[in-house]
């Protein structure tokens, strides 16, 4: 299963031993599943979610429609999650899912585009220490140093050794945090309080979905084992 929701902040809560926790407020607004993928007809079994409602005149007619098949209205963003024709089973078009549904979940998994930093030189960008600062140093200090040598995978030719760590863009790219505890479900108000820090700024579109991959202490938790 997966829903999108919105980024709002980080705050901190009291657990029962009066441990305090940084976590981050995640607004799970309504999910609506808008199309069944099927393997005779699109050749893969996934179930697509709507979530964020918009008005008719700032989308665009095909979205409108597919979204009228499903008995609701233009959504802002969709996705899908690949899963077997038994689960995808489980769903159907107009089908709403919230928070409420995550009840129960210990782990969860969160998707999101991190901050864009632009165009970064190499000791921002790949954590170099730079050139030595000591006499005789010219203006270099934040040089990432020669290159020529790796002018290919032999170590010869025209072209740059491919995978070479240089100055360019950095951030807003997808990231995956795996395995966060979710410390409090808000079903009334659709919050998830997710322990840690997510990928994105405030108001950024994020994905939650019960963790998919986890170490052993944690999948000891979930499956309820106490020693």
């Amino acid at each position: 299963m997966l829903l999108m929701g919105t980024k709002l902040g980080m705050t901190r809560v009291f657990n029962a031993e009066g441990v305090s926790l940084p976590v981050t407020v995640i607004q799970v607004s309504k999910n609506v599943v808008t199309q069944i993928r099927s393997l005779d007809k699109d050749g893969y079994s996934a179930v697509q979610v709507g979530a964020g409602d918009i008005k008719a005149r700032r989308s665009t007619q095909p979205i409108i429609a597919h979204d009228f098949k499903a008995g609701t209205g233009p959504k802002r963003h969709h996705r899908e999650f690949r899963c077997t024709p038994e689960v995808a089973g489980k769903f159907s078009p107009g089908q709403e899912l919230s928070a409420k549904d995550l009840e129960g979940v210990k782990f969860v998994d969160v998707i999101g585009r991190s901050k864009g930093k632009g165009f970064q030189g190499t000791m921002k960008r790949h954590h170099f220490k730079g050139m030595f600062a000591s006499h005789g140093t010219e203006r270099k200090h934040r040089s990432p140093g020669s290159i020529g040598s790796l002018c290919s995978n032999r170590g010869y030719g025209g072209g740059l050794k491919k995978g070479k760590r240089m100055a360019g863009h950095m951030g807003d790219v997808r990231v995956t945090c795996r395995s966060l505890d979710l410390v409090r479900i808000d079903a009334e108000k659709g919050l998830l309080l997710v322990k840690g820090s997510v990928p994105g700024g405030k108001r950024g579109m994020v994905m939650i979905r019960p963790a998919t991959r986890l170490y052993k202490p944690k999948a000891r938790i979930a499956a309820g084992k106490t020693e």
